[in-house]
């Protein structure tokens, strides 16, 4: 078995690992051919969709009308052994459906704190307020590139060889 068949997550993992995370590294393709990465709290679909809720005007928005193809980053760990996480190739969509857009609001908001109302229950002045000038990005993942360094034997060294 590789090294990499070694470290990649099952499914399983992956969506473990994708439910528990509240924040997501966001790369579109900027207008200087630059990468654009910007960190983003995010909602998550059973498919494992990302969505974003965002203002209209930002620049992660026009690259994305420009190029859909979009790079999503989650990573943790601070020492070697503890690196994990997922790189998912995707393509980006725009929508300004306001429940939707409130809805993804709501769920990335209560990934950082406690507890969030559902959208559901909030008056209809109070989603509009929240989604004002934002719009919902909904990432649909295409490729899946995962590592989990814990799953290396524990006397192996970052350089692939054995301690004696």
């Amino acid at each position: 078995m590789s090294r990499r068949d070694t470290i990649q997550m099952t499914d399983e993992e992956l969506d473990a690992y994708l439910r528990h995370g509240h924040t997501v590294m966001l790369v579109t393709n900027g207008p200087n051919g630059f990468p654009h990465a910007m960190p983003m709290f995010y909602g998550l679909d059973a498919d494992r969709s990302f969505r974003f809720a965002t203002y209209e005007t930002s620049q992660k928005v026009r690259n994305i009308k420009r190029n859909p193809k979009v790079t999503l980053l989650l990573e943790s760990g601070s020492d070697y052994d503890q690196l994990k996480g997922v790189m998912i190739e995707a393509r980006a969509e725009i929508s300004k459906d306001l429940d939707a857009t409130v809805d993804t609001m709501v769920e990335a908001m209560g990934r950082t704190a406690n507890e969030m109302p559902p959208a559901s229950s909030l008056p209809e002045d109070v989603k509009k307020k929240m989604a004002g000038k934002r719009v919902l990005i909904r990432v649909i993942p295409e490729r899946f590139i995962t590592w989990d360094h814990g799953k290396l034997a524990s006397n192996e060294t970052p350089n692939g060889l054995k301690d004696a």
